[in-house]
């Protein structure tokens, strides 16, 4: 009787084991490859109130992505006419639409699962479906929308359309394998083997789901797994130098024809890719092998992301460990709409990038393509010598903390109050050249301890209103406007960088709106001056399209960063430097 109870233990627990480790075999991330270069996916599914409320900061740029994609319609449409009706046939089906409503519409799940993935350098997209025939219903109102059927073509009885774009030698494919949907860009002459990997017909030997690589991310890195991506550049970069990926050689080729058709060039010439190409892209990619990114938090009310950024250990080492004597940098209060911190210690900065260009100049890049890095970086090393005088190479940062700000009307200047902080390790010195450079700052006594000292009127006038400036031990702040006299003290009091941190950044939804109508003004202003002085100038068709969908897709771009603002209560974001590179977090909180 013992052992028949033992035996049916070890059974359920086995069952239980086995239903724990159960992972779905037709899963997104069982097509996509151990070894990709990049991707893109969730490991989980948001709860229903989540997903409603991205829906709805979702639908509120829908309208200005519309435009987009008819902008870059419009562009496209002097060399790629067939594709720019394509695309404009997209923008008509969301047009008018919720995500929502589009996803219902195009049978795609929005509880499932999807995974955005490289088969080498080629894009493959897989969403789950929640319905195949509206998925095929889909298809066929973009068909409509663009004028003709997409042609057909079947591999071992599965059917998929195909666009062929002859401008870039690629081919989009569509196609519904069992319940997902599959999206690729391939070349327009991909080889059978690649096709029946895109769309599943052939698994990868080793895939991401067993491999687990992306969920052993998410833990290390923090990530919830509701989004978590990856761009591998140790196998993306040494890929595309070295003329073996099949979309970049078909991207290669295309543009090589163009060229040739203008220069004369032959195509073959054009198309050759040394050996050492691929060397020297291992050689960039050892430097920053890896680009990560996921939520740390997602709630209807908070939105908050983690960007890595894995560093050679060389890299890292210089920066790591370093406090940024910038007063502000540290502080976890904010006290202002805007506050922008950044740390610049222009000493360590000289030396590492001095030791880049010297290790450039011992071993120069021989890939043609990249020969130019070899003056770049030979510049660079000159400037660095430069960069020790003083008062720049004193330099350790600044900070600038606006408390109101509100655009000029037409070219007016904008008005704004705030402080400006320079972190300094000779602030004494700086604010003698100073002097010696203007005569009226000649009269001003400072000392270091942070108390504020009025600017003569001659110097306010400048701002047209009053202004300050104060010296602490290792720094100097300018404040300007009523009452920031009182705050000019404070800040140059506020805590200085924490080990490795290197950017802080507050930003209120109101002052975000408020910069944005200034780039629009601004923006505006460059483009009627434009106008006005090629407004006798002949412009060809091509040149007048071009510059019609440039405007058309900056102003949907201003719109969507409108309609983001007016949702925004606040974002925070934060830089730093550790032993595995670099970190950037921020944090959104939405009305």
């Amino acid at each position: 009787m013992r052992s028949t109870k033992r035996t049916l233990a070890l059974a359920l627990a086995g069952l239980l084991l086995a239903a724990c480790g159960h992972k779905d075999k037709d899963a997104p991330l069982a097509f996509v490859p151990a070894d990709t270069p990049y991707v893109v996916a969730n490991l989980d599914v948001l709860d229903d109130d989540t997903r409603a409320a991205l829906l709805a900061q979702a639908d509120a740029q829908m309208p200005a992505e519309v435009t987009q994609l008819r902008a870059a319609a419009d562009e496209m449409a002097q060399k790629d006419p067939d594709t720019a009706n394509l695309l404009r046939a997209f923008a008509k089906e969301l047009d008018g639409k919720t995500v929502e409503s589009f996803a219902q519409g195009a049978g795609l799940d929005l509880k499932g699962y999807s995974a955005l993935y490289g088969l080498g350098l080629a894009p493959v997209l897989r969403f789950q479906l929640s319905d195949t025939d509206a998925f095929g219903a889909f298809v066929g109102r973009l068909e409509t929308a663009y004028g003709k059927k997409l042609d057909v073509a079947n591999l071992d009885k599965q059917s998929y359309r195909r666009h062929v774009s002859a401008a870039t030698g690629t081919q989009l494919i569509l196609a519904v394998v069992g319940k997902q949907a599959v999206a690729a860009i391939l070349p327009a002459d991909a080889s059978q083997p690649l096709l029946r990997q895109a769309l599943g017909l052939d698994r990868p030997a080793q895939n991401l789901q067993d491999d687990g690589r992306l969920a052993k991310l998410a833990k290390a890195k923090g990530y919830e797994k509701w989004a978590v991506g990856e761009l591998d550049l140790t196998r993306a970069l040494p890929l595309a130098a070295s003329g073996k990926d099949p979309l970049f050689n078909a991207l290669l080729k295309a543009r090589a024809q163009a060229e040739s058709a203008k220069t004369g060039e032959p195509v073959a010439n054009q198309l050759q890719i040394p050996p050492s190409c691929q060397a020297d892209a291992t050689r960039i990619a050892s430097r920053v092998p890896e680009l990560s990114f996921g939520y740390t938090r997602l709630e209807a009310k908070h939105q908050d992301m983690r960007w890595d950024v894995s560093l050679a250990s060389d890299i890292s080492q210089a920066f790591s460990g370093l406090k940024v004597d910038l007063p502000g940098l540290g502080a976890t209060q904010t006290t202002s709409p805007f506050e922008f911190f950044l740390g610049l210690p222009v000493a360590q900065v000289r030396a590492f990038w001095s030791a880049q260009a010297d290790a450039v100049a011992a071993k120069p890049f021989t890939c043609p393509a990249l020969t130019d890095l070899n003056d770049t970086f030979a510049k660079l090393g000159q400037n660095m010598q430069k960069a020790a005088i003083p008062p720049f190479g004193d330099l350790l940062g600044l900070g600038l903390s606006l408390d109101s700000f509100s655009p000029g009307q037409a070219n007016a200047m904008p008005q704004f109050t705030g402080r400006l902080v320079l972190g300094t390790s000779n602030p004494a010195g700086l604010l003698a050249m100073g002097q010696m450079m203007t005569p009226a700052l000649a009269q001003l006594k400072l000392t270091a301890d942070g108390k504020p000292v009025a600017l003569p009127p001659t110097l306010a006038n400048m701002f047209g209103q009053p202004a300050w400036l104060a010296m602490g031990p290792k720094s100097l702040g300018l404040g300007i406007g009523a009452g920031e006299d009182g705050k000019l003290a404070d800040a140059l009091k506020a805590p200085v960088g924490n080990a490795g941190q290197m950017l802080r950044m507050h930003l209120s939804g109101q002052m975000y709106l408020d910069w944005v109508t200034l780039m629009q003004q601004k923006a505006d202003s460059l483009a009627s001056a434009a106008a006005a002085l090629a407004k006798d100038d002949a412009v060809s068709a091509e040149d007048q399209a071009d510059k019609t969908a440039a405007e058309a897709r900056t102003k949907a771009q201003f719109d969507a960063m409108r309609a983001q603002a007016a949702r925004i209560e606040s974002i925070d974001a934060d830089a730093r430097v550790d032993d595995h590179g670099l970190t950037i977090t921020s944090q959104t909180t939405l009305k």
